[in-house]
């Protein structure tokens, strides 16, 4: 069933995953064993008895994995470089059941970026999803605002999902489109 590629894994502890693609929080026990589908952007997807569970990156060790590098910002860094360590960033975000970023796949509409009064960069993102009723929406959401809110310098992380319009195929990159084969 499994090609070469999935490599098995065991969870040393236990530990919070989500369940795809329901979206619901559940606990796999310490022992329980699986097979690692994906670990794209920080975070892992765990096929376990026939289920597909999300492992947050910063639960790795769970796994026998690093957890992934926190953003760095230097301090000479100008509005261009935070700008593209927020687009770094969101490229990292990917939804557990496809193998391609949130930016790659057209979900991202738009990220504004200001400065508060206390100095600080405050970020909005209007994003969609591919499925007005896709379960794992809340926490791609929250995937989007973690992975913002630990750049430093940031203040507030809004998060606003809308489906209007709503998300279609040609909204892809021309890369995920050739990779899901849909170009």
């Amino acid at each position: 069933m499994f090609s070469q590629s999935y490599s098995p894994v065991q969870f040393e502890r236990d530990c919070e995953v989500i369940l795809v693609p329901e979206g619901q929080a559940v606990e796999l026990p310490a022992g329980t064993v699986g097979y690692l589908t994906q670990s794209l952007g920080g975070s892992f997807t765990v096929y376990v008895d026939g289920r597909l569970f999300r492992l947050d990156g910063e639960d790795a060790d769970a796994i026998g994995k690093e957890p992934p590098p926190r953003p760095e910002l230097p301090e000479n860094a100008t509005e261009q470089d935070f700008a593209e360590l927020v687009w770094h960033q969101l490229k990292t975000c990917y939804d557990p059941e496809i193998p391609i970023n949130i930016v790659e796949l057209g979900l991202v509409y738009d990220c504004d970026i200001t400065r508060n009064d206390e100095g600080q960069r405050d970020i909005h993102i209007r994003m969609t999803l591919t499925a007005p009723g896709c379960g794992m929406g809340d926490v791609l959401v929250s995937d989007v605002r973690d992975k913002l809110k630990i750049i430093p310098t940031v203040g507030r992380v809004d998060v606003e999902l809308t489906f209007d319009p709503p998300w279609n195929q040609s909204m892809m990159s021309e890369a995920a489109q050739l990779e899901t084969g849909m170009f």
